[in-house]
């Protein structure tokens, strides 16, 4: 069997758990700009990464602090997954991605970052877009930066969500 060790992985998974849930943060503040939120739904809101795997990698989480899929309600399912297909055909747009991850980490064990909050990932990926520098060098290479990420995403959800059928607000410029 063939081992691959990935030692910056460490570092993030044994840090303290920050004492607020950063996705209840994150709906209560009002700058969605500053916070990297894309847009907002009726019970869901979709916003970067802040520690990215790939350019564009985002997420969406339910407005509710629910842990696990069989505690959220069905409409915000539901809205979840329309998301995910709006997120994905607006990442394919921008990006031109080969392929995507699109899933969930539920619970501290199965590899969440934020155990107590339900959260989507949505990465766009391409081919031999990881390579021996996160094993070896512990160091990610993305493209661009959050900002300019942020501003493609967002005008690209923004042409996208009128065929989506979902009732969707976009932050104002701050």
């Amino acid at each position: 069997m063939d081992r691959l060790w990935s030692p910056w992985r460490y570092r993030y998974v044994s840090q303290e758990a920050p004492k607020e849930c950063i996705f209840c943060v994150k709906v209560s503040d009002t700058k969605d700009a500053q916070n990297f939120v894309l847009l907002r739904a009726r019970h869901n809101f979709a916003l970067l990464n802040l520690y990215p795997y790939t350019t564009g990698h985002l997420m969406i989480a339910p407005y509710q602090h629910v842990a696990a899929l069989e505690d959220a309600d069905p409409q915000t399912l539901e809205e979840m997954i329309r998301l995910a297909r709006l997120a994905e055909s607006s990442l394919r747009t921008v990006y031109q991605p080969r392929g995507f991850n699109i899933g969930m980490n539920i619970g501290e064990c199965a590899g969440a970052g934020v155990a107590g909050h339900l959260h989507m990932h949505v990465l766009p990926r391409w081919p031999a877009d990881v390579n021996f520098l996160t094993t070896i060098g512990e160091t990610r290479v993305l493209p661009e930066d959050l900002p300019t990420t942020y501003c493609r995403l967002l005008e690209a959800f923004r042409r996208q969500a009128p065929g989506s059928g979902l009732d969707l607000q976009f932050p104002v410029a701050e």
